[in-house]
């Protein structure tokens, strides 16, 4: 401790007033790196970028009486909602499963993100699958309109109509 004292002591000396809290402060934490303090302008005056952005203030209002939400009103929503529910036991399940499977698909991406190549090589197939759909579906009006198609076809599958 006594050794720090003095060290600090021989900093202090040494540099300007300026930058001697910056060092006392890094010789309290050495596990910080210490970094310079920043040097400001010789004019003093704000740069043009910051200048810029001094005009500029923000009011956060709460005065929207659509956001308001009435938490009564949204539970007894739901609870109707539940109540309508005949196979309460289905629903668990399928819940249950859901946030299994996005744990499971996490610690997936999880493993294959810490493989050194195989990011980048996913992120090659996603831009190729990518440029390929843009290309079979959206580029051209006749493609547009058989993807709106099937669009169709698969709500209907989804919704029980069909």
């Amino acid at each position: 401790m006594a050794a720090a004292s003095a060290s600090m002591a021989v900093t202090a000396a040494l540099l300007p007033p300026r930058a001697t809290a910056a060092v006392v402060r890094a010789a309290r934490l050495p596990s910080l790196p210490y970094l310079p303090p920043q040097s400001s302008s010789p004019s003093g005056k704000l740069s043009t970028a910051s200048r810029r952005f001094a005009s500029i203030k923000i009011k956060a209002s709460s005065s929207d009486e659509s956001a308001t939400i009435d938490a009564n009103e949204l539970f007894t929503d739901l609870k109707e909602k539940w109540d309508a529910v005949e196979n309460k036991s289905t629903i668990i399940l399928y819940g249950g499963g859901a946030i299994v499977a996005v744990w499971l698909s996490s610690v997936v991406v999880g493993a294959v993100n810490s493989v050194p190549l195989l990011p980048k090589l996913m992120e090659l197939v996603g831009l190729g699958y990518t440029g390929w759909f843009v290309y079979r579906y959206l580029l051209f009006t006749s493609s547009r309109k058989e993807l709106a198609a099937d669009i169709e076809t698969i709500k209907k599958k989804i919704a029980g109509t069909e």
